[in-house]
């Protein structure tokens, strides 16, 4: 890797770690952290992976989509952005059938033949 690549490459990486704790302080005030796990300059890939607080909260599903969405806007030479909290979650910070956590339901939507259609209003 020549020097040219070296710099650009830490020249956006510095850039990605700014750009998280501008838009995203909140994620180190409530205990939680955010870092680049891996980062392809040339297809505009990166990994963000949370951790610390953020892995049992929530509300990291909205963070997640808050990042991926407002970096590839900000910040050019990103294309796509994956992240993970670690807890079960995919690379993109979705729930699969082993994440451990509960879907949403709506009342009257039916699931694998649960029929909740959640709880019913006092009149």
């Amino acid at each position: 890797m020549s020097t040219d690549t070296s710099d650009a490459d830490n020249d956006l990486r510095e850039r990605i770690t700014n750009f998280l704790r501008r838009n995203f302080p909140q994620i180190q005030m409530h205990g939680g952290s955010a870092a680049i796990s891996h980062l392809d300059r040339e297809s505009g890939e990166v990994q963000i992976q949370l951790g610390g607080a953020c892995s049992g909260c929530g509300i990291s599903p909205m963070t997640i989509q808050a990042i991926k969405s407002r970096m590839v806007k900000e910040i050019p030479e990103i294309e796509t952005v994956h992240a993970d909290t670690g807890m079960g979650a995919g690379a993109d910070g979705d729930l699969g059938s082993t994440g451990g956590g509960m879907s949403p339901s709506f009342p009257g939507e039916t699931t694998d033949g649960d029929d909740d259609e959640g709880p019913q209003a006092p009149f």
